[in-house]
């Protein structure tokens, strides 16, 4: 036998547990916190209305004061990003959306709105990830999938392609679930615990799906084993048989 035969011969019988393994490496490589702008990023997306909704209760439910508060937190957050030379996608992005809350606010004189930029964000999360999984496109899998080196091949990968989907719903729900609760809190104009509430059902809530889709993702079987368990076993090469015969 050949030593290209051989090492085919041995690349086919390699014990499947070490392909799952290899796969589960790979998922274990990627940063979920870096993927969603890192943990300092998701701080500067959820400080500023914490220190929004504290100002306002403790400071007569002075709404201008608390505006200001807000606005002037997220642009700290933004400064020392850029002193520390570090990515501002999602602090800018964060320093946007307290400046369209803020104007919410400001605009109709009701504080509560300061949360309504939000829902309206949830909502169109909630309709676009929905929509990607049933028409077979789940973001987490478009987002996800170039980090783990499969970029979209998994599409082709029924258990892959289910994983993600999974993991979609799983992001969907989290969207629905934050609008079912803090709606009803903004209808009855109750700031605090709505802001407390948002707080709650940000980051660590949204740190709690991350870490399910992650488990979701790494116990489906990675690209490499289906598409090597789908191939037909290759006959050995004629000189290699005519070389065993002699």
């Amino acid at each position: 036998m050949t030593d290209d035969a051989a090492g085919e011969a041995g690349r086919g019988d390699r014990d499947p547990a070490d392909r799952d393994d290899a796969g589960s490496s790979a998922v274990e490589g990627v940063d979920l916190a870096a993927a969603i702008g890192g943990r300092r990023g998701l701080l500067d997306s959820g400080l500023p209305g914490l220190v929004f909704v504290t100002v306002f209760t403790l400071n007569g439910q002075d709404l201008k004061t608390a505006v200001w508060a807000a606005l002037g937190v997220a642009g700290l957050l933004a400064a020392l990003r850029l002193v520390r030379r570090e990515p501002l996608t999602q602090t800018l992005a964060g320093l946007v959306g307290v400046g369209i809350a803020a104007y919410f606010a400001s605009r109709t004189g009701e504080a509560r709105n300061y949360f309504i930029p939000g829902f309206l964000l949830n909502i169109g999360y909630v309709i676009a990830y929905a929509v990607s999984a049933l028409v077979r496109w789940p973001i987490v899998g478009v987002l996800v999938g170039p980090l783990l080196g499969e970029g979209l091949q998994w599409r082709k990968d029924p258990p892959r392609l289910r994983a993600y989907t999974y993991a979609t719903w799983m992001f969907a729900a989290l969207f629905g679930v934050r609008l079912a609760v803090q709606v009803p809190l903004w209808l009855l104009d109750r700031v605090f615990i709505l802001g407390t509430v948002k707080v709650l059902m940000g980051v660590p809530l949204f740190a709690l799906v991350a870490w399910l889709s992650y488990l979701v993702i790494r116990a489906a079987p990675p690209p490499a084993q289906h598409l090597a368990d789908s191939q037909p076993d290759e006959e050995p090469p004629e000189e290699s048989v005519r070389d065993v015969s002699d």
